[in-house]
C-alpha cells in the first residue's frame, strides 16, 4: 500500500462522514418526527418489516444501539404504547418486541414524511445514476471484509 493509496482511503472516508453527518443533520432538523427521537423511529423502522417481531439481540444489531440502552428505550416505547413484548415461540427464555397498531400507524405517517425529506436532500444533490452509484458502493462497504492476504518475502 502506497502513500497516495493511504491518503486516498482517507479522503474518502472523510468526504463519506462529512456528508452523512451533514445530510443527517438536515434530516435531523425536519420537521417530520412528530414526538419520536431519531432512535424511537429506527426502531419502529425495524420492527415494521418484521411482523413476527424481533428478539432484543436481533433489533439491537439492527438499530445499532447497545442492548441495555435498547432495553430501556423499548421500556419507554412500551409505556407509550408504541410497542409490546411477547414470548418468544422459539425459546422459553426470550422475549419479542412487536409493533402495536398506534406503532405502527406512527412509522407508516413519519416515514412517509421521512421518505420525502430524504428524497429531496438527495435529489437536490444527486442526479439518478449518481443515487445508484452512491448506493451501490455503500452496499459493496457493508459487505464481510475479504481476508487480508499477506505476501512473504
Amino acid at each position: 500500500m502506497t502513500t497516495k493509496d493511504v491518503r486516498l482511503a482517507n479522503e474518502a472516508w472523510e468526504a463519506l462522514y462529512r456528508s452523512m453527518m451533514t445530510i443527517a443533520r438536515e434530516l435531523k432538523a425536519g420537521d417530520v418526527w412528530e414526538d419520536l427521537l431519531e432512535s424511537e423511529y429506527g426502531v419502529l423502522y425495524a420492527m415494521s418489516t418484521a411482523p413476527a417481531g424481533l428478539r432484543l439481540v436481533d433489533l439491537a444489531g439492527d438499530v445499532l444501539i447497545s442492548q441495555p440502552g435498547l432495553s430501556r428505550l423499548i421500556g419507554r416505547m412500551e409505556e407509550r404504547g408504541l410497542v409490546m413484548r411477547e414470548d418468544d415461540p422459539d425459546d422459553g427464555r426470550a422475549c419479542r418486541i412487536r409493533l402495536t397498531d398506534k406503532g405502527a400507524g406512527l412509522q407508516r405517517r413519519v416515514g412517509a414524511a421521512h421518505a420525502r425529506h430524504v428524497t429531496a436532500e438527495m435529489t437536490c444533490r444527486l442526479d439518478s445514476q449518481q443515487l445508484q452509484q452512491l448506493r451501490d458502493l455503500c452496499r459493496l462497504m457493508l459487505e464481510p471484509t475479504p481476508p487480508q492476504t499477506t505476501a512473504r518475502p
